[in-house]
């Protein structure tokens, strides 16, 4: 079913005179339009600051500034600018009206007029931004899916990669050959597999690709997701000059979210080590007990860590710290944000803390939920 737009709007009133004595106004609320009146300038500014209307009606002369004063302030501040506005004045003031429309409205109608007409020109108007807005989030709402397909894609291809160009190595070791032929095969079925969970949500009347399933019914084993992200990414990481050591619980706790989503978090936390943490040598991957009732994951590295200045602006999308290699500077800087809100979304928290002696350690806490069913196990690449 297609999105309706919305039939009523919030029309802030500029006007001197009460509404009663204006019955042309006192239409607009008799057909549902939310009025909000204001008989000056500078709380029409001061309103419209603080909660942009939906349109904005300026019946003229005001006490306190021009029509073109007042449009000119409006149109001066950027989320402002596209409300559309309407102004009225005087029949035999024309010269007004004319230069009303050079500051910026969308219409001008000559007092004393008839009420349907102007409702009839509110609701052209209204009804022009209304469906405006929805283009604009209807773009937006497009463009972050293509953030997300995009960024969630770069990660099984990214080994697809590199398994790939470890077999055309000349001294490939042949003990290896069908590890990375393993690699292959699932890291492409892993992509597939986002490519159907995305066009799936947007069959689903727009549900988020990450938490499609009720959250009661989400449950991912943390111990063996540090068992996969091992398997995949052990081999990488070692061409990289970063030995991986995992730590799991030993009662391989059960905690609230997708074991595909708590994968991807994974997966972009040691993406994360690849590009930024060369130079520390080691990973380490740890599921331990968090505040009671929560469970965390653990990321941690000795690598430069991340630069004060650029901490608070961490988890913001298309963020890239300065640290690292060049190769770091090919980020999109989605991941961190990504991971973020998936982990939110599940009930948890993600954050980011220096090490002692130099390093980063990112922590995943999500809530522990009682397997009283099985769920899912992740199983190794």
């Amino acid at each position: 079913m297609p999105h309706q737009i919305a039939r009523f709007g919030r029309v802030l009133v500029v006007s001197a005179p009460p509404l009663a004595e204006n019955p042309a106004l006192s239409l607009l609320g008799q057909h549902g339009h939310a009025l909000i009146h204001v008989d000056s300038g500078a709380q029409a500014l001061a309103l419209a600051s603080r909660q942009a209307p939906d349109l904005i009606l300026l019946d003229l002369p005001l006490p306190d500034i021009t029509g073109v004063e007042l449009l000119a302030a409006l149109h001066a501040q950027p989320r402002l600018r596209q409300i559309p506005a309407i102004v009225l004045a005087a029949h035999s003031d024309r010269a007004r009206l004319l230069r009303a429309f050079e500051a910026g409205a969308v219409d001008c109608v000559a007092k004393p007029c008839a009420p349907e007409e102007l409702l009839a020109r509110v609701q052209v108007h209204l009804h022009l931004k209304l469906t405006r807005d929805r283009l604009e989030q209807v773009a937006r709402q497009r463009q972050e899916l293509v953030n997300l397909v995009a960024h969630d894609l770069k990660n099984p291809l990214t080994s697809v990669l590199f398994a790939c160009e470890m077999l055309g190595l000349a001294d490939a070791n042949p003990a290896r050959v069908p590890r990375y032929l393993q690699i292959i095969e699932e890291s492409t079925r892993e992509a597939l597999g986002y490519i159907h969970s995305y066009l799936e949500s947007q069959a689903g009347a727009g549900q988020d690709a990450h938490t499609a399933e009720p959250a009661a019914a989400a449950c991912a084993h943390l111990d063996d997701t540090l068992r996969w992200l091992a398997a995949r990414y052990e081999l990488q990481l070692e061409a990289r000059g970063l030995r991986l050591q995992i730590e799991p619980s030993g009662c391989d706790p059960c905690v609230a979210i997708h074991d595909q989503a708590l994968r991807q978090v994974g997966e972009n936390l040691v993406s994360n080590a690849l590009k930024y943490a060369r130079d520390g040598g080691e990973l380490t991957l740890a599921a331990r007990a968090g505040a009671p009732g929560f469970w965390q994951l653990v990321a941690q590295d000795r690598g430069p860590g991340i630069p004060d200045g650029f901490r608070s602006r961490l988890f913001m999308p298309f963020q890239r710290s300065n640290a690292g290699d060049g190769e770091a500077t090919l980020s999109n800087g989605l991941g961190l944000s990504l991971a973020r809100r998936i982990v939110d979304q599940a009930g948890g928290r993600l954050w980011y803390e220096a090490r002692e002696g130099g390093g980063a350690r990112f922590v995943v806490e999500l809530p522990a939920v009682a397997c009283t069913q099985p769920c899912t196990p992740a199983q190794t690449p």
